[in-house]
C-alpha cells in the first residue's frame, strides 16, 4: 500500500529519533508565524485548526530539521526504500479509442538529440490521447546537428512500445495503404507552441485532424505543458519509464558494460560530462583556455545568428556555465569519493581533448568510457551517435550514483527516472555557489574547502525532498508517479514524532 507524495513536504517514517527530534525543537519565530498563518486560515475558511494540524506542522519542521544535520551518506539515500513509482493507470482512465472511431491519425516529426527526442515521443502519446487520435509511430529527427539517421525501431523495441500502450492510446507503425489512397491532400503539417495546454490541441489542432484525417506535428520537442492532470501525467510515466525500451542489441551491449564495471567494483559512480565545443560556444562561458579559446569558440558561435552578446563573468556567477571535468572531480572529492572510486564518464567530444580530462583521470584514476569497456563490439554502433547515446543512458542509468555538469535534456531524463526507480542517488552541482568556492579554493585547506562543497550541495543529492526549481520540468520531476510507502510501524513512528 502507499500514499501520495507531496513533494514540497519531506515524509519521513522513523528518520529520526525520540532525542534527535528533542534536540530540534522548533524557534519560538516559527512557531508564532506558523500559528499566525492557521488563525488566518481558521478566520477566512471557517476551519478550525486542530491538534493533529499543528502537530503535522511540528513533526514536518522537525523532521526537515533533522535531515538536514545529518550527515550525507554519499552512495544511498537512507529514505530511498520509503518511496516508489507509482503510474498504473486508474480504472477511470478509459480504454484507447480504436483506430476505426478514431478523430484521424496523428503524425509525429521528432527533433534533437536522443532524450530530447524521447520526450516528445513521450508528450506525442499524450496528445494523442488528448485528441482521441491513432499515434503514427514518431518519425525520428535525421537533419539535426547529430545526423543520425536511426528510425525508431533502430533504437526502441517499436512492437512493445504499441503493445504496452495499447490500453491507453492506439499505435500504428504507418497509415494503411488504403487510408492514403482515399485521402484527398497529403496529411496537414503543423507546428505547436511551445509547452502549449492541451485546449491549444483541442482547439486549433482537432478541428484540422478531422477534417484532413492525418495531420503532422513537426519539431515536437516540448510542444506539452507540465501543468497536466495526474492521470495524464502517470500516462507520461508509462510511456518514458515502461514502454519506451532499447532494442535488444543496445540493451543487451549496455548491460554487458554493467556488469564489467560490477566485476571490478561493487559500486561506481557515473558522469555525464557535456563539454563538447559547439555546447562551450553556445553557453558563452570562459573555461581559462586564453586567447586561443576565446577565437575558436567564438567562430562557433556565429552559427546562431540570434544569440545575443554575453558576459562571461555574469553567466558563470549565475551558475549557467557547465562544470569543467577538473571541477566536477574535485566537488566528488569534496563530498567524500576516494580516489578509489570507479568513474563511469559519459560523454562526445571533449574541448581539448586529453589535456582538459587529464585533471579528473589524476582524481579519480579508475576511469572509464563505454570506448574502453565494449572494444570491438562498439563498432556497429559507432556511426550512430543516438545509438551511442542510448547505452551511455544504460549505464548511467545503472550507477550507484549519477552526476552531470549541465542540465541538458539526458540529466533531466536520467534524474526524473532514478526518483522514479527508487530515488537513486542524484548529484545536481550548484553551480552558482561552487563557482565561489572553486575561485577561493586556493585561500583555504582541502578540509574547510570539502566542509563548504557538503554545505552547497545539501538539497541537490536526490534525496525526496531535494530543492526544486521555480518551474518543475516534469520529466525531471515526476511528482504525480512517485507514492511514498506506508511504514508499518506507523503508530510508533507517530508517537517518536510527537515526543
Amino acid at each position: 500500500m502507499g500514499r501520495k507524495l507531496d513533494p514540497s513536504k519531506p515524509h519521513y517514517g522513523g528518520g529520526a529519533s525520540p532525542r534527535a527530534a528533542r534536540r530540534t525543537q522548533p524557534s519560538p519565530v516559527f512557531l508564532g508565524t506558523a500559528l499566525f498563518v492557521l488563525g488566518f486560515v481558521s478566520l477566512f475558511t471557517g476551519h478550525i485548526v486542530t491538534d493533529a494540524d499543528w502537530s503535522r506542522i511540528r513533526s514536518r519542521w522537525r523532521s526537515k530539521q533533522v535531515r538536514n544535520n545529518e550527515p550525507i551518506n554519499i552512495w544511498k539515500s537512507r529514505y530511498s526504500n520509503l518511496y516508489y513509482g507509482c503510474s498504473r493507470r486508474s480504472v477511470n482512465f478509459r480504454s484507447a479509442v480504436p483506430e476505426n472511431s478514431s478523430t484521424g491519425y496523428l503524425l509525429i516529426g521528432t527533433s534533437g538529440g536522443l532524450n530530447q527526442q524521447r520526450i516528445g515521443i513521450t508528450d506525442a502519446v499524450v496528445v494523442a490521447r488528448i485528441l482521441n487520435a491513432t499515434l503514427v509511430v514518431p518519425e525520428l529527427d535525421h537533419h539535426s546537428f547529430w545526423k543520425d539517421d536511426s528510425d525508431f525501431s533502430d533504437i526502441f523495441d517499436v512492437d512493445w512500445f504499441i503493445s504496452y500502450l495499447s490500453k491507453d492510446v492506439t499505435i500504428v507503425k504507418r497509415i494503411p495503404y488504403e487510408v492514403m489512397m482515399s485521402m484527398d491532400k497529403l496529411p496537414w503539417t503543423m507546428r505547436a507552441p511551445r509547452k502549449s495546454m492541451p485546449d491549444f490541441y483541442i482547439d486549433e489542432v482537432l478541428p484540422i485532424l478531422m477534417r484532413r484525417r492525418a495531420l503532422q506535428l513537426t519539431k515536437f520537442d516540448y510542444r506539452l505543458t507540465n501543468e497536466l492532470d495526474e492521470e495524464l501525467q502517470k500516462l507520461r510515466c508509462r510511456v518514458n519509464f515502461h514502454a519506451l525500451r532499447f532494442t535488444n542489441s543496445i540493451q543487451t551491449l549496455g548491460e554487458k558494460l554493467v556488469r564489467k564495471l560490477r566485476s571490478m567494483s561493487s559500486r561506481y559512480v557515473a558522469v555525464h560530462l557535456r563539454f563538447e565545443p559547439d555546447m562551450l560556444a553556445f553557453s558563452g562561458c570562459y573555461y581559462g583556455g586564453g586567447d586561443k579559446e576565446r577565437r575558436e569558440l567564438g567562430e562557433i558561435r556565429k552559427r546562431w545568428d540570434t544569440l545575443p552578446e554575453l558576459s562571461a563573468e555574469d553567466e558563470r556567477s549565475r551558475g549557467k556555465c557547465p562544470l569543467t571535468p577538473q571541477e566536477i572531480g574535485l566537488m566528488l572529492r569534496a563530498l567524500g569519493f576516494s580516489n578509489d572510486t570507479y568513474l563511469y564518464v559519459a560523454s562526445g567530444e571533449i574541448y581539448g581533448g586529453e589535456e582538459t580530462l587529464q585533471p579528473l583521470r589524476d582524481l579519480f584514476p579508475n576511469y572509464y568510457t563505454k570506448e574502453m569497456l565494449a572494444g570491438n563490439d562498439l563498432k556497429p554502433f559507432l556511426p550512430f551517435s543516438s545509438r551511442l547515446a542510448a547505452i551511455d543512458f544504460i549505464v548511467c542509468d545503472g550507477s550507484d550514483v549519477f552526476v552531470t555538469n549541465n542540465n541538458g535534456n539526458m540529466a533531466k531524463v536520467l534524474a526524473g527516472r532514478r526518483r522514479y526507480m527508487g530515488h537513486k542517488r542524484t548529484i545536481r552541482p550548484n553551480a552558482k555557489k561552487l563557482n565561489l568556492l572553486f575561485k577561493r579554493r586556493k585561500q583555504m585547506g582541502w578540509d574547510i574547502f570539502s566542509q563548504k562543497v557538503k554545505k552547497v550541495q545539501r538539497g541537490l543529492m536526490g534525496e525526496p525532498d531535494d530543492i526544486r526549481p521555480g518551474r518543475d520540468d516534469f520529466n525531471e520531476f515526476p511528482s504525480s508517479c512517485i507514492c511514498q510507502r506506508i511504514p508499518v510501524n506507523r503508530s510508533v513512528t507517530a508517537r517518536a514524532e510527537n515526543l
